[in-house]
């Protein structure tokens, strides 16, 4: 694995020019790497005689570390520290004295303090310690990027669930406005805009049910029933669930399995993961067309298969199909009512199988929604190969 280079800045405050010296020559030829963390550090290094001076340097410019001498002419180190303190200062301080004591120690910590280092102390000592507030310091980084980065996506989230419901929320206002108002004279109107209104509401119901699902699988908070399925039976449920919906465009569907094909997993989960590809073949499909159901087995895997003979993907298409609230939008689909949650969800189903979803489609040819999942009970939730007790739920 290749490590980026970080530089940090590292001040010295020691009243003792040799302890200066010394401990600028031991850090400026250190450059420590952390591989579990991709970083290989290495110091900008500059000194400070006085607890004033180290203030003065840090109103100046950013510094990652500190290493303070505890007592100091003028400021001493704890007086330094309030000083920190109130000027709100990212900083790691290691406290270096030699009236080391254990009540020094603790008063230093409280005040602030990383680490707390004993005078005299060699090379090894010091660069363990400044490698230990390099540590902290590179966490510290990574944890505030990823809280930023959930921020963030919580807004775009937000902004897009907005986008999603306001359209629709804004068309059965409308239709609601039209009946109240009685300008609807025929019973065939009025018949066109409830059937408008309910096909409205049913978007903003499986948004919302989409929207559900995939919270309560990122978030872990779902409970997990994970047990021996038939496929067979679930894929035959999945379609007199969507039998209305196949006939009323004439789609056939067809499934190719084992007699019993058997998996460990949790019902719920691959429904979902099958009501969402076969509803798909159905509502991208061509009128009159067909939907290919395939299992396939092997000692340690199990290959399901859903194929359509509809509109089929782009390359372009396929590469953003998984993200979240992405709809394929063109003329073919412009009128196909979707969520955009529901691949994303599947996607994430499978992960936690240590499965692998892809597609394979052609344009106005059709697609072919592959998943392959292990038969070693190798769930991401827990690292047990035997499925738990199906009596046992698991929040």
């Amino acid at each position: 694995m290749t490590t980026t280079e970080l530089t940090l800045n590292l001040l010295i405050t020691d009243d003792e020019e040799g302890m200066r010296l010394g401990a600028r020559r031991a850090l400026e030829r250190f450059a420590p790497t952390f591989q579990d963390l991709d970083k290989h550090v290495i110091y900008r290094v500059d000194t400070a005689a006085t607890g004033e001076e180290a203030i003065e340097k840090l109103r100046a410019q950013s510094f990652d570390i500190l290493l303070l001498d505890y007592k100091l002419p003028g400021l001493s180190g704890i007086e330094v520290l309030g000083v920190i303190q109130e000027m709100n200062l990212d900083l790691h301080v290691v406290m270096m004295t030699a009236y080391a004591s254990l009540e020094t120690a603790i008063f230093a910590t409280k005040k602030g303090a990383f680490d707390f280092l004993a005078k005299p102390f060699t090379p090894e000592e010091l660069r363990a310690s400044v490698r230990g507030a390099t540590r902290s310091h590179i966490l510290l980084a990574q944890a505030r990027q990823m809280a930023e980065e959930k921020r963030r996506m919580r807004f775009e989230f937000i902004s897009v669930l907005s986008h999603e419901l306001k359209s629709p929320i804004a068309a059965v206002e409308g239709y609601l406005e039209l009946m109240r108002s009685g300008s609807i004279q025929d019973e065939a109107t009025m018949q066109r805009v409830i059937e408008r209104s309910l096909i409205r509401l049913g978007g903003m119901r499986k948004l919302i049910f989409d929207l559900l699902d995939l919270t309560r699988i990122e978030s872990g908070t779902k409970a997990r029933h994970i047990e021996t399925l038939n496929l067979r039976d679930l894929i035959q449920s999945t379609i007199e669930l969507l039998e209305l919906q196949a006939q009323e465009r004439g789609i056939a569907i067809a499934v190719n399995a084992p007699d019993a094909p058997l998996y460990d997993a949790d019902k719920g989960e691959l429904d979902i993961v099958l009501n969402n590809l076969v509803s798909n073949a159905i509502k991208y499909n061509r009128q009159g067309g067909r939907v290919d159901i395939d299992v396939k087995m092997s000692d340690d895997a199990v290959q399901i298969s859903v194929a359509d003979t509809g509109i089929g993907l782009t390359p372009d298409e396929e590469a953003k199909l998984f993200g979240e609230f992405v709809r394929i939008k063109n003329a073919k689909t412009r009128n196909i009512e979707g969520s955009g949650l529901g691949l994303s969800t599947v996607r994430k189903i499978v992960q936690l199988y240590n499965g692998d979803i892809r597609v394979d489609s052609t344009p106005d040819v059709g697609s072919t929604f592959i998943i392959t999942l292990p038969r070693t009970a190798s769930h991401s939730d827990d690292g047990d190969e035997t499925p738990p007790n199906p009596k046992e739920v698991h929040p």
